[in-house]
């Protein structure tokens, strides 16, 4: 493959190096192209309904990709649902006697829907990783992590509009964007077909075909996902582990419609790439983990238990995800320099107002008329001002900052609007560009001598805001694509996604504040977790409650007696070492957890301003305290912990991102949420500057991708595939 060579109006060669179009002086896929409205009509664009309902909707999946990011690490694109819905509701609309909307309305509508989805992986991947590195999660640091993010993405992608949209149309495939446009063309409403029918080349019965396929594939698909999902029919994710003597290798599949229709759209070539990349980690770097480290009888860092006893998602959590960070951020680099001409041509095109050029652009047909870019570069230096005042970001008056924000996050915004384009916004290794930022900006951190705890804030906030921009700049450019397809206007949809990534921005912020709380146990100096009752307690060998146990619910001292199971001379057989409490039926009920000594003191002037609890437990202590970051693990473990106005911490608030303790002094039931990516986030910020980061295996995922594009391999899908679960 490496000595074929891509010729100009080669579409099968485009095919095969989708990477390598990017230079092509002709591309005959435009020559017959005529979107669906021309550009000579003018039909109904950017009124205020479907900007309000696109705007609202985007809140409203932003909200709920936001919760499944917390619980699985992944968001789905919500531009499809978002056009569906809104043909739905202005057909409902209609007859009520409200006229209905022309398909450049329901456009705009997704178009601004969109934004939420995005804007909700970024914050969920990013932000809280502040808790897991013992900081609070302040909700104006949230809100503007989001905000600025979020518009910087937009604004960066849209001088690359038509270097990536329009001059790759064919070729960089956006199948979330290309699927969107096919819905919102069987759902058109008689004014745009009549609109569409005026260039007198579209044909009804081929409309009505593709009108029928689009819903016949909706409708299976939803039938499928109901079956599977909702009434437990098959299981959705088949898993094989394999036993000796290959031990640890797996094979697994997600068959979910979705991810099946996206794989249709990207085509056979990049989605077996991505495959073999799959097939790398399970079938290969993880066996070849275990079959090296079954041998160990102590942990090897990352990992925190020996290597034997890891199952393969544990490996993969421990070692293979730094080794497919590493890969993809060789290929995403490898990426960026291949698409240089691309992006420079995409840039003088967009710059030419500047120069002189505003009458060209104004006389511009309108399919073709983007945002001013005096206006769009005007909005870049404004947020980056902001980023640089904003105490809350820990990057006031930091030029470094400023300067890694703005070159990251152009970098990783070309990046995910190509990689989009390839395999879609689903696919889309945003947390993979993530670490890539984390990493080379802690390394710029720990040049410079910034390796204090304050410096977590600093590297996660310019993090966030590039990991945000990556995921708006990429389903900004579904949205054009889905518009370029459709025949809108350009500049009236980047107002449309504007307006809806500022709203979502702002809800998100209160939102995963909520959810932390909703989740959140205070525990006291001596927490209960549950323990077996079929175990019997001779009642003589228990023992009355210590003094503080004032401080422990769910009962009156007088109900439990302690017993005190040590390992050298165990009290009851078979129970492991620890203390428990009996209740009065002399069943063992729970396990006691001394989560800290009662000699720790803390000096209240170092602590925070004084607060309340939050969620249930709020109604049993109304007292207030005054919250004390503890770094280290000196005197108890550390974590966040609420002290009295002595310096005696009552509670540690176990977070409800990522905690531990998921039983409430009542004894009720809690579910945390995992936040996978973040925790990765959080081990490479404290692992750069704290210096502990397995560079060994971030090292081998760079030669992975280097030996990929030796090789004529596309190394980016091929990361991908390394980074996701097979």
């Amino acid at each position: 493959m490496s000595s074929e060579v891509v010729t100009p109006g080669d579409a099968a060669a485009a095919q095969e190096f989708p990477d390598r179009v990017g230079f092509k002086p002709d591309n005959p896929y435009l020559k017959n192209f005529r979107p669906y409205i021309p550009a000579s009509a003018h039909l109904r664009e950017l009124t205020w309904l479907p900007l309000v309902m696109g705007t609202f909707l985007g809140m409203v999946f932003g909200a709920s990709s936001l919760y499944l990011v917390l619980k699985v690490g992944l968001t789905v694109s919500a531009s499809i649902p978002v056009a569906v819905i809104s043909i739905t509701l202005f057909r409902v609309l209609s007859k009520v006697g409200l006229k209905d909307a022309t398909i450049l309305e329901n456009n705009i509508v997704q178009t601004a829907g969109s934004a939420g989805e995005s804007i909700a992986f970024g914050v969920g991947v990013t932000m809280p990783a502040i808790m897991i590195l013992g900081l609070d999660l302040e909700v104006t640091r949230v809100m503007l992590v989001a905000l600025l993010g979020g518009l910087l993405g937009i604004l960066m992608m849209i001088p690359l509009r038509r270097a990536l949209i329009v001059a790759q149309h064919g070729y960089l495939k956006y199948p979330e964007g290309t699927a969107c446009a096919e819905v919102l063309k069987a759902g058109a409403s008689d004014e745009s077909r009549a609109a569409a029918h005026q260039a007198g080349d579209v044909v009804d019965e081929t409309e009505q075909m593709g009108a029928k396929t689009i819903f016949a594939g909706l409708g299976v698909g939803f039938l499928y996902q109901v079956l599977m999902a909702g009434f437990k029919g098959w299981k959705d994710t088949p898993e094989k582990v394999f036993g000796a003597p290959f031990k640890a290798g797996s094979i697994s599949a997600e068959i979910s419609p979705a991810l099946l229709g996206v794989g249709y759209m990207i085509g056979p070539r990049i989605a077996s790439i991505m495959c073999a990349g799959g097939v790398l980690a399970y079938l290969v770097l993880i066996p070849a983990i275990k079959f090296f480290g079954s041998g160990m009888t102590t942990p090897l860092a990352p990992g925190t238990v020996p290597i034997s006893e890891m199952s393969p998602g544990q490996i993969r959590g421990a070692y293979v995800l730094y080794i497919g960070a590493g890969a993809v951020a060789a290929g995403g680099i490898i990426s960026l320099f291949r698409s240089l001409p691309t992006i420079w041509s995409g840039l003088k095109g967009g710059l030419a107002d500047l120069r002189g050029g505003q009458a060209k652009t104004a006389g511009a047909p309108r399919t073709d008329q983007d945002m001013s870019m005096k206006v769009v570069i005007g909005g870049i230096i404004v947020l980056i001002a902001m980023i640089m005042l904003f105490p809350q970001l820990n990057l006031r008056f930091n030029l470094v900052g400023a300067i890694l924000i703005v070159a990251f996050g152009f970098l990783f915004v070309t990046v995910s609007s190509r990689l989009t384009g390839e395999i879609g916004s689903s696919s889309n290794p945003l947390s993979g560009m993530t670490v890539a930022t984390l990493l080379l900006t802690c390394l710029i951190f720990l040049v410079i001598g910034w390796t204090g705890p304050s410096y977590y804030i600093t590297a996660l906030s310019i993090g966030g805001i590039v990991c945000i921009a990556s995921s708006n700049g990429g389903t900004t450019s579904q949205d054009l694509k889905t518009g370029f397809l459709v025949g809108s206007t350009p500049k009236l949809q980047q107002i449309a996604i504007l307006v809806g990534a500022f709203a979502s921005a702002l809800i998100l912020g209160p939102i995963l504040l909520v959810l932390n709380d909703s989740a959140t146990v205070y525990v006291p100096r001596l927490s209960f977790e549950p323990a077996s009752k079929s175990v019997m307690v001779d009642p003589a060998k228990a023992a009355a409650l210590p003094a503080f146990t004032d401080q422990i619910k769910p009962s009156a001292a007088g109900n439990y007696r302690i017993l005190k199971n040590d390992a050298a001379a165990p009290v009851v057989a078979g129970l492991d070492p620890g203390e428990y409490l009996v209740d009065s039926s002399n069943k063992v009920a729970y396990k006691v957890e001394e989560n800290f000594p009662a000699t720790l003191k803390i000096d209240p002037a170092q602590a925070g301003q004084p607060e309340k609890l939050k969620g249930p437990q709020a109604n049993s202590d109304t007292a207030s305290y005054r919250p004390y970051h503890k770094t280290d693990a000196a005197g108890g473990p550390a974590g966040r912990y609420l002290v009295n106005d002595q310096g005696t911490p009552v509670y540690l608030a176990d977070p409800g991102i990522n905690g531990i303790h998921k039983t409430r002094p009542d004894g009720s039931q809690v579910t945390k949420y995992d936040a996978p990516k973040a925790t990765l986030m959080s081990y490479i910020i404290k692992g750069i500057l704290n210096r502990q980061l397995p560079w060994g295996l971030v090292l081998l995922g760079v030669m992975i991708a280097i030996v990929l594009e030796m090789s004529g391999i596309p190394s980016l899908a091929f990361a991908v595939g390394v980074y996701l679960p097979l």
